[in-house]
């Protein structure tokens, strides 16, 4: 079995990457071109999606054809038009009899406030990210729908860090194996699961003539959020956060066990982000059942949450330093620690 350590250990599954560097800003394309058996959860409160209705277990379609990641906010769903164009062109689709219909869903994250609100990621920027997808290693950190990510937003940007795109996969047996890939846009906090040493989030601010946050190197989300400062600055908080990813494996799973698949992966979500599911976050995750191997869905919904939890913390260790926000990597170099 190839070995890239990514979701394209999956067999008919390939990854697509596209961005602008300046605008700190791109798109993740996620292609099945034989179509998978598809599911989706969404948890977060602030969501921007495209076609998750039609993942419901009791809708007509069954397969997609890819997954479009975008940033922009709501704009950035505009590029899941470019990657249905490319497929089409391709003669991949649902058949209609009339036509091929690509079957593209989509989820967006908020970055507007990272790099240059006035560019968005549009159906050429969708386009070129399907143009560019394969079954080999996957780029991580400032790259596709990851290249504006920050984490740890509750005293916005003068406490934030950059996060990004991250990517894992597990051998599960049998020949099976289970895959994730994940941008990181989270309100909160990156945490080691086994350790809960933060590893990217918020920082103590100066916020007028107010310091936030204490002494340390993070100034912990979830401790923030039930001072007096935190309740004010959740008073008028804004959902401009999202965690939106795509876990895979190779299975026959039916609508049902892959809607599964996406719900148990959320756990993954919880384990490494501090808090998760907010009501300022757009959380969702989709599921891609490719075919080939029969295995459990416990099993395999399982270890799509373990490959989503590594991808998250992949995804804050491969992410460099960006529109004036610190990456993970360039904190622990200054105190001379290193990644375990």
């Amino acid at each position: 079995m190839k070995r890239n350590h990514a979701i394209t250990d999956v067999p008919g599954i390939e990854v697509g990457h596209t961005q602008d560097d300046e605008a700190l800003t791109g798109v993740t394309v996620v292609l099945c071109r034989r179509g998978a058996v598809g599911g989706v959860d969404v948890r977060g409160s602030a969501p921007g999606t495209r076609e998750t209705d039609l993942l419901d277990p009791v809708n007509l379609v069954e397969k997609v054809h890819a997954i479009t990641l975008a940033g922009g906010s709501a704009f950035g769903l505009e590029a899941a038009s470019g990657v249905a164009r490319w497929l089409e062109e391709r003669g991949i689709g649902f058949e209609t009899g009339a036509a091929r219909v690509p079957i593209v869903p989509a989820a967006i994250l908020y970055d507007l406030n990272v790099g240059r609100p006035d560019v968005r990621p549009d159906a050429a920027m969708g386009y070129r990210a399907a143009s560019a997808a394969g079954d080999g290693p996957v780029a991580e950190g400032n790259v596709g729908a990851g290249s504006g990510a920050s984490v740890g937003k509750i005293f916005g940007a003068a406490g934030a860090m950059k996060a990004g795109l991250g990517t894992a996969s597990i051998e599960v047996g049998g020949g099976v194996v289970v895959g994730a890939l994940v941008a990181v846009n989270a309100f909160g906090d990156v945490v080691d699961p086994e350790s809960g040493e933060i590893l990217a989030g918020a920082r103590p601010a100066k916020i007028g003539a107010l310091n936030l946050g204490g002494e340390g190197r993070f100034a912990d989300t979830m401790k923030v959020m039930k001072s007096f400062a935190g309740r004010q600055i959740l008073r008028f908080a804004m959902g401009k956060n999202t965690v939106i990813g795509v876990v895979a494996a190779n299975v026959k799973f039916t609508k049902p066990e892959a809607t599964k698949m996406a719900q148990m992966a959320q756990d993954g979500m919880a384990r490494t982000i501090r808090p998760a599911h907010t009501m300022l976050d757009g959380d969702a995750v989709f599921a891609l059942a490719t075919g080939g191997k029969r295995a459990d869905v416990s099993t395999v919904g399982a270890y799509a949450a373990e490959a989503l939890a590594q991808a998250i913390i992949r995804a804050v260790k491969m992410a460099r330093p960006a529109g004036g926000l610190p990456a993970a990597t360039e904190i622990l170099d200054s105190s001379g620690d290193e990644w375990r």
